[in-house]
């Protein structure tokens, strides 16, 4: 459950000179987030652990399949997932949260509870 404290005007002050400038890296996970499908790719990630493509695909439906490779490749170029292919016939390639992608679950978890 997200804590309902209120912030402080100094602390407010102190985070908007902070993050709020152009290259916030705030407003930048938040762009990544806020994109569709991204929470359920993040969610599926997390609850499997490790994922193949179809699969996923057939989570996150009705995503088509390029719209899925497009949001994957964002998420891997941040350093949030890794992809894994394996030289076998048919290939295999899987997905799954890195280090850096499992410490935003519990930030994504607070705004769906927040956003309820």
């Amino acid at each position: 459950m997200v804590s309902s404290s209120v912030v402080s005007s100094d602390a407010w002050h102190e985070c908007s000179e902070r993050y709020l400038s152009e290259e916030c890296p705030v407003s930048e996970v938040l762009d990544l987030i806020a994109h569709k499908w991204m929470v359920q790719i993040i969610y599926y990630l997390h609850k499997q652990e490790v994922v193949r493509f179809r699969q996923l695909h057939r989570l996150v439906s009705p995503i088509t399949q390029k719209e899925l490779m497009k949001k994957l490749r964002e998420l891997e170029h941040t350093g949030l997932i890794s992809r894994t292919v394996y030289a076998e016939v048919p290939p295999r390639v899987e997905y799954q949260l890195t280090e850096l992608g499992k410490t935003l679950v519990q930030p994504v978890i607070a705004l769906v509870y927040w956003a309820e």
